[in-house]
């Protein structure tokens, strides 16, 4: 029998690891976007939608020295962790499977590939829907007297905030469909609670995205959208009274469960 330390030593190793396959993976796939296509080929896709927007000859501008390499070498590494990030999910899945019972990862390992999807959806969704909107709709306000020349830093910083606040949006189903199943809060509570998530997911728009009508619809609606979906999926995924996928296991299932993980962290990789 191995010692409390000796166990929780042998779990920094892993998870010291886990950490360093995923950064040699992000870095490996880095590398690769570097070479190929190029981090300026990469800022370029970036910045289509806003480019597209701009007057016929007007490009966009760097104020700073060294904004040219910089930011693109940003926007490189921000795709190369996207690109990784399903080989990161699963190292952190791997290294907490072992910990959870079976009913737990019956649920947990769906629960973390549909956020993954979801969380991807909502950047997509931003990026090929939102994005044109948004910058045709403040283009029309620009005055006559004017050239518009986004800097390609505060692009970058804006483009990030929108993707986060998107694609944390379409994660709502995946909390509603955990919260009712941990049996935290009931669907009729959920319907209940309607009138004001649809407050709060305005005012949560009106926050994070820009001052203008069109990005903030195109947050707070699918959020609303998103909403009703999570209430759906929560009533059919939903158990009985008392069948819980989270009640306490019995002595015999925990003792069965401990047995398992320490047989498994044993196991060479």
């Amino acid at each position: 029998m191995e010692s409390p330390q000796d166990t929780f030593i042998s779990h920094l190793v892993e998870l010291r690891d886990r950490l360093l396959r995923s950064l040699i993976a992000i870095g490996v796939v880095f590398i690769a976007l570097f070479i190929y296509p190029g981090p300026g080929t990469i800022y370029d896709l970036l910045a289509a939608p806003m480019v597209a927007q701009l007057p016929a000859g007007t490009k966009m501008i760097a104020t700073g020295v060294v904004s040219p390499f910089g930011t693109p070498v940003k926007v490189t590494a921000m795709a190369a962790f996207l690109l990784v990030l399903p080989y990161v999910l699963y190292q952190a899945w791997a290294f907490v499977a072992p910990g959870l019972y079976r009913h737990e990862r019956r649920l947990a390992l769906p629960l973390v590939i549909t956020s993954t999807l979801l969380f991807f959806a909502g950047i997509a969704f931003c990026y090929f829907f939102v994005f044109g909107r948004v910058f045709k709709f403040i283009a029309t306000f620009a005055p006559k007297s004017i050239t518009p020349a986004p800097d390609i830093e505060q692009y970058l910083s804006f483009v990030l905030t929108m993707f986060m606040a998107f694609g944390v949006t379409f994660e709502v189903p995946v909390v509603l469909i955990v919260l009712v199943r941990m049996g935290i809060v009931q669907v009729e509570k959920l319907k209940e609670f309607r009138p004001y998530f649809i407050v709060g997911a305005f005012i949560v728009a009106a926050v994070v995205t820009p001052p203008d009508v069109v990005s903030q619809l195109a947050l707070a609606i699918p959020m609303c959208l998103l909403y009703e979906l999570g209430i759906i999926m929560a009533r059919v995924m939903v158990r009985p009274p008392g069948e819980s996928d989270w009640k306490a296991p019995s002595d015999g299932e925990m003792e069965r469960e401990l047995d398992r993980a320490e047989a498994d962290a044993k196991k060479p990789e």
